[in-house]
């Protein structure tokens, strides 16, 4: 980063969750200050990173900037969402010493270097994407819940074959969407690089509780596949009944139509 860069006592961090991924190869938008992720320079002081797992995170970028770099990234994203998921956040100098962040404050960097900055646009851009996972799981959650209640008060569904498959397709597609889009647990490459930086990226993890939230995601997706499961097995078991009463009536329709022949012959 440049000396202006480093006088800068705060600047605004935006991360955007445009799609399900970004095309990043072959980006040309500026000077490239790193490829995995595509990091470059936008301005003289902005930053942009792209994630391929579809966010984009602005650090100290105008609104026009990123306006105008958004709609360059626009056919380079693949299933784009409406509204965006976005979060925000503040970074400030804090000089030599200590790196910590307080609870609901800025992050305190020691510096505005890109490796540090890196990291930062790293833990926004899981941030982000976990916020959008969160929601989905949740209004999986939303619709699964009556249909739990109900069998739990009357030992069967009233939902018919049609509401049931929607359903089962509604938890499949949200495990689908959320169940390994995002390795939250790796770290960034820029570790392997400068390993000096472990401590703010762990305490990066914290601040935005990327842990705790994935772990938490992982026990509702296990909630999720188990309801996907039941219905299945329910579906299935209407189907069979429905096989053993046809079954049954054509049984019932030979039986009567052998004994009207009998009958008639007699």
């Amino acid at each position: 980063m440049t000396s202006s860069e480093q006088t800068a006592q705060q600047i605004t961090a935006h991360a955007i969750q445009l799609g399900d991924r970004i095309n990043t190869a072959g980006f040309e938008g500026g000077q490239i200050l790193s490829s995995t992720p595509l990091a470059v320079r936008v301005g003289s002081s902005g930053l942009a990173v792209m994630f391929r797992y579809g966010v984009a995170v602005f650090i100290g970028m105008s609104a026009d900037e990123e306006a105008e770099l958004l709609e360059r990234l626009r056919p380079r994203t693949f299933g784009r969402l409406t509204p965006f998921e976005e979060e925000w956040a503040k970074i400030r100098v804090a000089g030599e010493g200590e790196e910590p962040i307080p609870a609901g404050g800025p992050i305190l960097i020691r510096e505005l270097s890109l490796e540090r900055l890196l990291l930062v646009a790293d833990a926004l851009a899981k941030s982000v994407v976990l916020a959008r996972d969160e929601k989905l799981v949740t209004q999986v959650f939303d619709i699964i819940e009556p249909f739990s209640r109900e069998l739990a008060r009357a030992g069967r569904s009233s939902k018919n074959r049609s509401e049931l498959l929607k359903l089962l397709g509604n938890a499949l597609l949200v495990q689908t969407n959320v169940s390994g889009r995002i390795a939250v647990g790796e770290k960034p490459d820029v570790l392997w690089d400068r390993p000096d930086l472990e401590r703010l990226y762990a305490r990066l993890n914290d601040e935005y509780e990327l842990s705790e939230r994935v772990e938490i995601l992982n026990r509702k997706l296990a909630v999720i596949a188990d309801t996907a499961t039941a219905l299945a097995d329910i579906v299935d078991a209407k189907r069979a009944l429905r096989l053993e009463l046809i079954v049954i009536f054509l049984i019932a329709f030979e039986i009567v139509v052998t004994g009207y022949e009998i009958f008639s012959r007699h």
